[in-house]
């Protein structure tokens, strides 16, 4: 690990070339390290992580009644780091090896403190997350979240939300991106689905959640 903040936002204006290209367009509030992990830890980290996490199916409610979420998930955390999104209660499971490892090496470069992480785990380029914010009462009005990526690159979108402006990422494995300040509230995001894509990815978003 080795990228510097100013590296983070040098690479920030670079992620879109609309953005280089009109600089009065919004851009998000994030933090970008391509190469935070070596290929080497980065590779490991994937392969201990597939290993040690306790992975579910969730499912969500559609008109047509439940159905499984395009991922495999996990939640992870401090005992009282509870957490509830489109209607799914996470209740911690106890920090595993790797990811306390990870964790500890986000909150570093982040200077801040987290106490949960969810873990989606895209077994091919047909799992995808759609548009959301997250913006649950209980990560507070700017939280700090790490996105830690394992695997093989994937896209991830964010959407601006008045503009509707685009700013693309390829997110391979090793990278860090963190998003603060108003990216939540100003932002969408998504991890789109890319049949093309083989292989497997795993991401982990750091956060703090404020105990219920």
């Amino acid at each position: 690990m080795h990228s510097s903040a100013s590296d983070a936002r040098s690479y920030q204006a670079t992620g879109n070339l609309i953005t280089d290209l009109f600089d009065n367009l919004p851009t998000p509030d994030v933090d970008w390290y391509p190469d935070w992990l070596a290929p080497k830890a980065a590779a490991q980290a994937l392969q201990l992580i597939s290993d040690e996490v306790a992975w579910r199916q969730d499912t969500m409610g559609t008109p047509a009644g439940r159905v499984p979420l395009p991922r495999l998930a996990a939640w992870q955390g401090e005992p009282d780091a509870v957490y509830i999104y489109s209607g799914i209660r996470n209740d911690p499971q106890p920090w595993t090896s790797a990811v306390a490892e990870l964790k500890a090496a986000a909150e570093a470069v982040c200077k801040t403190r987290f106490n949960s992480v969810l873990l989606n785990r895209y077994r091919s380029g047909t799992d995808s997350m759609g548009w959301h914010a997250d913006r649950e009462p209980e990560l507070g009005k700017q939280p700090v979240i790490a996105s830690v990526s394992l695997g093989v690159a994937r896209t991830f979108d964010l959407r601006h939300n008045r503009s509707g402006v685009i700013q693309s990422y390829s997110l391979k494995g090793g990278s860090l991106l963190v998003m603060k300040d108003d990216t939540q509230a100003e932002w969408r995001h998504r991890v789109p689905k890319e049949p093309r894509v083989a292989g497997e990815r795993i991401n982990l978003t750091f956060r703090w959640v404020t105990p219920r």
